[in-house]
């Protein structure tokens, strides 16, 4: 097991390719083995290895309490792909000038045509998966109050008008009559409307219109769902 040389090109794209569908080296929450790997690298990966640079970005905000992270450090042989060798710090360098290459900046060296076809084809697949994510729905819980001309009207026929103004984003809930003033009885009635799609004013406006049945509405209660 292992990573290959995590201080090399080859490495770091190892390290990439294992995190494209892990948050972290082992198991579901930061811990020793996040440690371990982190700390046999000496800066964040180049941009363009998107899943690595993730995960050092966010296990170097642990940097204070990386001692207390669960689990025990082991070798890094023993984390990563089964089928590659650890070998980060085995080698020795051929000349002076290697150890003044600055893997992680501008001249980090130019990338084979294998990496580059397996890190394009991880980043569509990323693309992919957050493409696919369903889009979160603000919507709110609106109780309103519709009120008659007088005592004579027919609240049957009221509530029956009321509930068919249809709307995509809107769903009408449970109702019930409120005894007002002088013997009126007022519609209360409950929705559940999509924020971006169904709005009071509209509400308002379309249930107002009903005039032989509907002096006004009200809107008893709002809230965010």
């Amino acid at each position: 097991m292992g990573f290959g040389d995590l201080k090399s090109p080859t490495g770091l794209q190892v390290l990439n390719d294992y995190l494209a569908d892990k948050s972290y080296i082992k198991g579901y929450v930061p811990s020793q083995a996040d440690v371990a790997v982190f700390e046999a690298v000496s800066g964040p990966r180049p941009a363009d290895l998107c899943h690595a640079l993730r995960w050092y970005n966010h296990i170097k905000s642990y940097e204070k309490e990386k001692a207390g992270l669960p689990g025990v450090k082991k070798a890094l042989s023993k984390y990563g792909p089964a089928d590659v060798e650890d070998t980060t710090g085995s080698g020795a360098t051929d000349s002076k000038d290697d150890d003044d290459i600055d893997l992680f900046g501008s001249d980090y060296e130019e990338e084979s045509e294998e990496a580059k076809r397996l890190r394009e084809e991880h980043l569509a697949q990323y693309e992919s998966k957050k493409a696919k994510k369903p889009a979160l729905v603000a919507k709110s819980s609106i109780l309103l109050d519709v009120k008659p001309w007088d005592d004579e009207t027919d609240m049957a026929k009221l509530e029956e008008c009321v509930r068919s103004i249809q709307a995509d984003g809107l769903v009408w809930g449970s109702s019930k009559l409120v005894p007002g003033g002088y013997g009126i009885k007022k519609l209360q009635i409950q929705c559940v409307v999509e924020d971006d799609k169904v709005g009071t004013d509209m509400l308002e406006e379309q249930i107002t219109a009903f005039e032989d049945y509907v002096q006004s509405m009200d809107v008893a209660a709002f809230n965010k769902i």
